[in-house]
């Protein structure tokens, strides 16, 4: 996007993290993650340069490459630099570091063209770009990545939203500034001991915990947790960090700040162009919830948590959430000869319409379960010669190992069902285990 969207929104300015240097191998490394890498101590990439070098000198913390010693602290801006242009007088333009800056530029035509209603929210999924200084810890340091933004506009002077009552009662696990651990306490309680004072924020908090939860992360391994000053991005004034429990650590995945109308004035400012809206006969400059996910690392915290060590059968598998899964179902026939093949394709184009589904032919039937629970086929459909006898085929369970018998043409059916939560259980009468 053009220099002056970013001049607007603050990151030529604010969007730097803390670089020091080794004087020995010039080797480059972020401040803050040395520091915690070295000491386990988490210093917010805030902080300042002077509270940097006070830690690395107080803890002897050389290059981790050379053990060399290390520069004072400096700010490094993290957005990609580049010319548009064929001449040699470029425009200068950056690689957005998030993908929200498309959203406040514009907001006015989505608002107009849609006849929008505050509150409202435009959001989005695309690509976002940052110089990493050291890109490490698989999918969590990147210098691409995946993101998905919403940002939800309201009228900051209206308190009533009734979407709230629908699920006050539900229970968040907030981890305040005071707290060392996250605590349950549900949404109309947090609002009147004044914990969270928007009904709005507290809804949208909610909407996220259940859908974290939906992607198989067990609640007590989600907690939504509020930074402190120096955590907060510079453009928000209020946030809490949707953080996941890993084998790893306590990863971030959803960041959640009150931008407040800090991006839409700086905008108007810069632009010129008047991005006021009139709500119930007011004029007013709408301020923004933001929610934040980083699509990458949530991948990878649901393969944390999906991960099966399969000591008692021979193999790893991932027990993903069937919406989840790679395939819902895997087509096997038992051997390649006498018609099965033929059937099991049968099957196989059959369920392919309505699932993804993928066939497989190629080795023992064993193994063949093991490639499809190893990358978290949520159900295997086995054809053999009592299918040629009586038009039935076998189905198994991915976690369970669980097997049941059914008639082909309730396969479609039952794997529907089982989508929607219904357990082996409920079919073991049917046929025969």
């Amino acid at each position: 996007m053009p220099e002056d969207v970013f001049v607007a929104s603050g990151h030529i300015k604010g969007f730097a993290d803390p670089l020091v240097q080794c004087k020995k191998c010039k080797s480059l490394h972020r401040a803050d993650k040395l520091i915690e890498e070295k000491t386990g101590i988490f210093v917010p990439e805030r902080a300042s340069a002077e509270k940097f070098d006070k830690i690395i000198e107080e803890n002897k913390i050389g290059c981790p490459t050379c053990n060399g010693e290390l520069t004072n602290t400096r700010y490094f801006n993290m957005m990609f630099k580049l010319g548009v242009g064929p001449t040699e007088d470029v425009e200068v333009a950056y690689l957005r570091p998030e993908t929200c800056q498309a959203i406040f530029v514009d907001f006015l035509n989505v608002y107009r063209s849609m006849r929008a209603k505050l509150p409202f929210g435009i959001a989005q999924i695309g690509r976002s770009f940052r110089n990493e200084i050291s890109p490490r810890q698989t999918l969590l340091r990147q210098r691409e990545f995946t993101q998905a933004e919403a940002e939800i506009f309201f009228n900051p002077d209206k308190i009533d939203f009734p979407k709230f009552e629908e699920i006050e009662s539900y229970e968040l696990n907030l981890q305040m500034l005071k707290d060392e651990e996250p605590s349950k306490i549900s949404l109309s309680r947090a609002l009147k001991s004044g914990l969270v004072k928007d009904k709005l924020i507290l809804y949208y908090l909610a909407k996220l915990q259940r859908f974290i939860h939906s992607l198989g992360i067990p609640l007590e391994a989600i907690r939504l947790r509020e930074q402190t000053d120096e955590e907060r991005p510079f453009y928000a004034t209020y946030a809490f960090d949707c953080e996941i429990r890993t084998s790893m650590e306590w990863i971030e995945v959803v960041a959640n700040h009150y931008r407040t109308d800090y991006d839409l004035k700086s905008h108007m400012k810069i632009s010129g162009k008047n991005l006021s809206v009139i709500d119930d006969g007011e004029k007013i400059i709408p301020h923004v919830w933001e929610i934040s996910q980083g699509i990458d690392r949530t991948l990878l915290c649901i393969m944390l948590h999906s991960h099966r060590e399969g000591k008692d059968r021979g193999w790893e598998w991932f027990a993903f959430p069937p919406k989840l899964a790679p395939y819902t179902v895997g087509v096997f026939p038992l051997v390649n000869k006498d018609g099965i093949d033929d059937k099991a394709k049968e099957v196989y184009e059959m369920l392919k319409k309505d699932f993804d589904a993928f066939y497989d032919g190629s080795g023992s039937i064993g193994r063949r379960y093991a490639r499809s629970d190893e990358v978290g086929t949520f159900l295997a459909v086995t054809v053999d010669y009592h299918t040629l006898d009586d038009q039935t085929v076998t189905i198994r369970n991915r976690d369970t190992t669980e097997q049941i018998r059914v008639k082909v043409e309730e396969v479609k059916g039952i794997v529907n069902e089982m989508l929607s939560g219904k357990t082996f259980e409920h079919f073991k009468g049917i046929g025969t285990n």
